[in-house]
């Protein structure tokens, strides 16, 4: 069933402009006999002329909006200056909902060019249908124009001047929850390497659980890669990297990893590099983004470090990887563990908590339960430290200086941080990043 329904008078045909009203009022009397159980929210899209106020634009929509009784309370005009900065309004209005089922109704026209823009918008969480305004309106006085060949794609041009169009809206839009916050740790020489792992503000996503750093899109989360595009271009203005030279890992909860120059693995949840000017980043929304650091080979690497690949050992792969690609020592090696849930909240199945007993008990807490509670940061400690890592170059939560401390608990700090285990499935993330300095 549709959810809500999308009237879009942007760029109307000149035949359809001088009917604007009539042909807006038989739109919204089809849509309400079509809907006579369950009226869908409506969202009436049109173009706020340069000069003019919102409100003005509104009000000249209003004789047609008068009487629809059943939508009174579902119906919203969105006025901007571009389709981008409408669309994304909408979108916001959407989400604010949990809608996703969406009926866009527009000039025949404007339908392959507003696939781009919901294409770049929106992900494979929303559904869309498409319906000729005109059919809808049932309007025999006006002329049908031309139609499009169903199908046709447009002009590469015409992509491009969406997309700039579409991220140089994002770009204007205000950064939400604060200032974009970096950690940093002091084990890593900033002389030589550019570090950091991020905190949930200071980004433009808005959804509760995703607002409003979010760095990873999905086609199962609400948002779009180029909010996300939009997020790192923020976070690399920040931090002094290169947007266009940053290399995240492919997860795969496994231990692969990548070795920066040589072929790429389909997937794999640890990379390193000695190239300069490469930022390499690994993920985290509970599991533990790790970086390294080794600077006298002036090497570098991440891994990603859920509760999987801890016992697969994707840490000390990914240290194996250093050693053995650029020669690096095992006492140089510096390895931080960033935000990533606590023992205090992490609990696994009792048949999964026995392999983290087996690496030490104190990995265990309650292990006689159903969920034991799980300490994957201390597992990851002790298999680094079993692999020839000093004790002393590895910084986690087991610091006792506070003021020091960057391995909080994803879990326990909503504000800070983004949290699978607590949000559920349309969840945030948050990155570990570094790169080696020219």
């Amino acid at each position: 069933m549709v959810e809500a329904v999308l009237i879009d008078l942007f760029s109307l045909p000149a035949n359809l402009q001088n009917n604007i009203q009539g042909l807006l009022h038989s739109t919204l009397e089809a849509i309400e006999k079509c809907s006579s159980i369950h009226a869908p929210f409506v969202y009436v899209m049109c173009c706020q002329r340069q000069g003019s106020e919102k409100k003005g634009e509104q009000e000249s929509l209003l004789p047609a909006l008068r009487g629809f009784q059943s939508l009174k309370r579902r119906l919203e005009v969105v006025c901007a200056q571009n389709t981008a900065a409408a669309l994304y309004t909408v979108k916001q209005r959407l989400d604010e909902k949990d809608l996703s089922i969406i009926k866009v109704i527009l000039p025949t026209l404007r339908k392959d060019l507003m696939k781009v823009y919901i294409n770049h918008l929106f992900t494979a969480v929303y559904q869309f249908e498409f319906e000729d305004l005109q059919a809808v309106s049932n309007s025999e006085s006006l002329q049908i124009p031309e139609h499009q060949h169903e199908g046709q794609t447009l002009p590469s041009q015409d992509v491009a001047l969406i997309q700039n169009e579409i991220q140089t809206y994002l770009e204007s839009l205000p950064s939400l929850k604060g200032e974009l916050t970096i950690l940093r740790s002091s084990l890593i020489p900033d002389d030589i390497f550019l570090h950091g792992f991020t905190t949930r503000t200071g980004g433009i996503s808005y959804i509760p659980t995703l607002s409003s750093c979010n760095l990873f899109s999905s086609s199962k989360r609400r948002d779009p890669q180029v909010v996300v595009k939009e997020n790192l271009r923020r976070l690399a203005n920040t931090a002094g990297f290169n947007p266009e030279a940053f290399h995240r890992v492919k997860v795969d909860h496994a231990n692969a990893v990548c070795i920066m120059g040589k072929t790429e693995p389909d997937n794999y949840d640890g990379i390193v590099t000695n190239q300069t000017g490469v930022t390499l980043a690994a993920p985290g929304a509970d599991c533990i983004p790790v970086l390294f650091a080794d600077p006298v080979r002036r090497a570098c690497g991440a891994a990603h470090s859920g509760w999987k690949g801890t016992l697969l050992g994707v840490s000390m792969a990914t240290v194996n990887a250093m050693v053995s690609e650029y020669g690096c020592n095992l006492k140089d090696i510096l390895v931080v563990l960033g935000p990533s849930v606590g023992p205090c909240c992490y609990k696994l199945p009792h048949e999964s908590a026995k392999e983290f007993h087996r690496i030490d008990p104190k990995c265990v807490r309650l292990f006689d339960s159903a969920s034991p509670y799980i300490d994957i940061r201390r597992a990851t400690r002790i298999l680094l430290e079993r692999g020839g890592i000093l004790p002393e170059n590895i910084q986690d939560d087991s610091i006792t200086d506070q003021d020091q401390n960057i391995t909080f608990c994803t879990s326990c700090h909503p504000d800070k941080f983004y949290s699978h285990f607590r949000d559920g499935t349309n969840f945030g993330t948050q990155i570990g990043f570094i790169s080696i300095k020219d």
